[in-house]
């Protein structure tokens, strides 16, 4: 089954990050977490140790672009098919880096791709 790492989640429910896990739930897609703050939501463990991750079909960002540095190299080294980019994530920079890396950006919302049938 394929796997999706909310990145940047957090436990507190007013978040986008902690909605899509929810939703991603919801639509029984294998879902994990990495946030700083860890936590549970919807039976998913937040994560604080990218080294527990492997096999990822999709990332899912929830990081501004000034935060996303420390991480770029981090995500190219998890080898995920796609990054989703979401609203307020978006980074040229960074898109540069994971297609030079052969991996696909998608600059998208995950809410309205699982809503639409599209995720």
């Amino acid at each position: 089954m394929k796997k999706t790492l909310v990145f940047g989640a957090s436990s507190n429910p007013a978040r986008y990050s902690n909605l899509a896990i929810r939703r991603l739930v919801e639509n029984d897609i294998k879902t994990i977490a990495f946030g700083v703050s860890g936590g549970t939501v919807s039976g998913v463990q937040i994560k604080d140790n990218l080294a527990e991750f492997q096999n990822i079909n999709t990332i899912t960002l929830y990081l501004n672009p000034k935060n996303q540095k420390e991480y770029y190299q981090k995500i190219i080294d998890l080898k995920p098919k796609r990054v989703i980019f979401n609203p307020g994530t978006e980074n040229p920079e960074f898109y540069k880096l994971l297609e030079n890396a052969g991996i696909e950006v998608e600059v998208a919302c995950t809410l309205v791709l699982l809503a639409t049938g599209q995720y």
